[in-house]
């Protein structure tokens, strides 16, 4: 049947103004007839790759390097490619190439004896392997993957085959003239560039880029320049943001976590805030104190400081938790909606016997000394402290880059996203303990499922963007606060963030955060499957994929719960989880053949992965397996193209019917 017989011209009068403006773009009949074949012909491509990774935490150099290697996606096309033909050693030589092209050749300029035989070589096997990563694409969008100046000659090369004889010379001479003319370099970081790029589709950001680790900076400012991605707030994110959209209380444990970790390159080299400040008021009041309560983690100190330094980031640790206690009280007080009184625990310090009175019993501290807390008005800043924190808020509130950074969050983030069947969000939907949606009270009105995670999305945007409304961005800056530490908040869903406890107090009891149901019920197929349908999400294939909670491997922890239906892919990127989980991450790959979960051991180094080609040592489980490869009119992406190519049709026959004139 014919696009004119399809179609019912009534629609076509109904459309008119529609297809008015789409004939701007498809002005002749020519013209929409090409833009239908190109995009039927799409639709008949196989489905992209698209890569998850959540729980980053800073961790530059493993996630550049999970990058790199595609989850292990590079590797495997080197079996597919070269199979036995080459050795082991020669295929990990070739996947070193592509992960770092411009650090392994200068290794091989250093012994190699025949540059031009290893040119040779080395450009033949990447010319294949390119080649294969690029046959899922149509020729228009790997064209427009290719760097400029090269991008003619790529194109030659990948488009045709040294098999037919009258071509063989014609490439031979090709890469010849490469390796003359002295570009043979700078076409091999080319070349294994545009592999990287090709290989992944898609890239998912499942939540918590920031903290713990030293170079969220770094990851961001490859995230900003990447291709295609999308990010899903996790908590950590989200304090970042209210710290640059300017909640000092925001800032001040973006500080604390960062001082909590010896951290500070991200602070200080990533964004150019300035801590000295906050060093010289430390220095001032805690001179005398060990402060040994605040000592960093090592996972990070151990290497970077100096036992010098190292005291004095105990000591600004110390000063920095001590505001944000106080600084947290202003919203608890002016909040009573949310319900966080037990997070003020100062004004219950018995500050002469040292001990804590809660709940009628005594806890002794492991902390006494507090020479900026007066008793008998415990949350109120010093003058010292006030002018503290009107030089960090400024700090804050200049920093050009954490601008940058932040309008690519806004701009390719949210609270969740559907994407090909699969919802994705960082930790959770709260539910009551009968697996129905809490309903939460946001300025007097209740929102649950889809509707909460919608407005909490909302209110982190007024947060930072919102001007005409002071009373609407004032509540927002505080409620961004709140996503991060409380109960209701579907960024954290605990009863409650124990930071005082565990800093002041021994007895783990009040150390203890209890998750909510979610956590729970989260097993419980019936419960995923309730939550895919609030998200007009169903079929056989749907999945929920999260991040936050560690997956503790080591215990005996499975990353798929619910039959499959849920994937948490925390396991561990950070180096304060490894011991914990006893890996260092999951992450999941999509491609046409279908769904796997790649369990990834603890990176070594860059440095090693160049010198030594030590690739991530990685597991990879298939979670599905298509029995007929996915195409991109599976996808959601497939169903654009097909409502495309339907309004091109109705295009046609306004054409044909004289309802359109052809602008010829």
């Amino acid at each position: 049947m014919n696009a004119q017989n399809s179609i019912n011209p009534e629609s076509i009068t109904t459309d008119l103004r529609y297809l008015h403006l789409l004939s701007r773009s498809f002005p002749t009949i020519a013209a929409a007839s090409t833009e239908i074949i190109n995009l039927e012909a799409i639709l008949n491509l196989p489905k992209g790759t698209e890569h998850f990774l959540t729980d980053i935490h800073g961790e530059d150099e493993a996630f550049q390097h999970v990058l790199k290697n595609a989850s292990g996606a590079v590797k495997r096309k080197m079996n597919e490619i070269f199979g036995n033909t080459l050795r082991e050693t020669e295929k990990k030589d070739i996947c070193t190439l592509i992960y770092y092209p411009e650090e392994k050749l200068q290794l091989v300029k250093a012994t190699e004896t025949d540059m031009d035989d290893w040119y040779l070589t080395a450009l033949n096997q990447l010319v294949k392997v390119c080649q294969n990563v690029s046959s899922k694409y149509t020729r228009s969008k790997v064209r427009k993957s290719l760097p400029a100046e090269f991008s003619y000659i790529i194109q030659e090369l990948l488009h045709e085959s040294s098999v037919e004889p009258n071509k063989h010379a014609y490439i031979n001479m090709i890469i010849s003239s490469i390796i003359s003319t002295r570009r043979a370099d700078d076409f091999i970081i080319a070349m294994c560039n545009l592999i990287q790029r090709l290989t992944i589709d898609s890239l998912h950001i499942v939540g918590d880029i920031y903290d713990r680790g030293p170079g969220a900076h770094s990851i961001m400012d490859t995230l900003c320049g990447y291709h295609n991605f999308d990010i899903q707030w996790g908590n950590h994110d989200i304090l970042w943001m209210g710290a640059a959209s300017g909640n000092d209380s925001c800032i001040a444990n973006v500080i604390r976590m960062s001082l909590r970790y010896a951290n500070l390159k991200t602070l200080e080299d990533g964004y150019g805030i300035n801590l000295l400040p906050l060093a010289t008021f430390a220095m001032e009041v805690y001179g005398d104190d060990l402060c040994s309560v605040f000592t960093p983690k090592t996972c990070y100190a151990d290497t970077d400081y100096n036992e010098k330094t190292l005291r004095l980031i105990t000591q600004m640790h110390k000063a920095i938790t001590v505001i944000q206690l106080k600084l947290e009280s202003d919203i608890i007080s002016r909040r009573p909606e949310f319900e966080m009184e037990n997070r003020r625990l100062l004004h219950r310090i018995d500050f002469e016997r040292g001990v804590l009175v809660c709940d009628g019993k005594e806890y002794e501290l492991r902390d006494n000394n507090f020479p900026t807390i007066d008793p008998a008005d415990p949350y109120r800043l010093t003058e010292e402290e006030q002018e503290l924190v009107t030089k960090l808020h400024a700090s804050f509130m200049n920093s050009d880059k954490l601008k940058e950074h932040m309008r690519c969050l806004f701009t390719y983030g949210g609270m969740y996203l559907v994407c090909n069947s699969n919802l994705l969000y960082h930790a959770s939907v709260p539910l009551n303990e009968d697996g129905s949606f809490k309903r939460v009270v946001i300025r007097g009105e209740e929102y649950s499922g889809k509707a909460l995670l919608d407005k909490t999305d909302q209110l982190i945007r007024s947060a930072y963007f919102d001007e005409d409304d002071e009373e609407e961005k004032a509540f927002a800056l505080d409620y961004v606060w709140y996503l991060w530490c409380g109960k209701n908040s579907p960024s954290f869903d605990k009863d409650k963030m124990a930071t005082f406890e565990r800093y002041f107090i021994a007895d783990k009891k009040l150390h203890k955060e209890a998750k909510g149901a979610y956590y729970e019920l989260r097993d419980q197929e019936e419960v995923c499957t309730r939550i895919l349908k609030e998200f007009d999400i169903q079929g056989p294939h749907s999945h929920i994929i999260n991040g936050h909670v560690p997956v503790k491997t080591i215990k005996g922890e499975k990353p798929m719960k619910a039959n499959g239906k849920l994937l948490v892919i925390d396991g561990g990127f950070s180096k304060a989880y490894q011991p914990e989980t006893g890996i260092a991450g999951y992450t999941l790959v999509y491609h046409s053949h279908g769904l796997q979960l790649v369990q990834h051991e603890p990176f070594q180094s860059r440095q090693k992965a160049i010198e030594e080609g030590l690739d991530i040592k990685s597991t990879t489980f298939v979670i599905e397996f298509n029995s007929q490869r996915m195409m991109v009119r599976d996808t959601d992406k497939g169903k654009e193209l097909s409502a495309q190519i339907k309004d091109l049709k109705k295009l046609l026959v306004a054409y044909r019917l004289g309802f359109i004139k052809e602008k010829i």
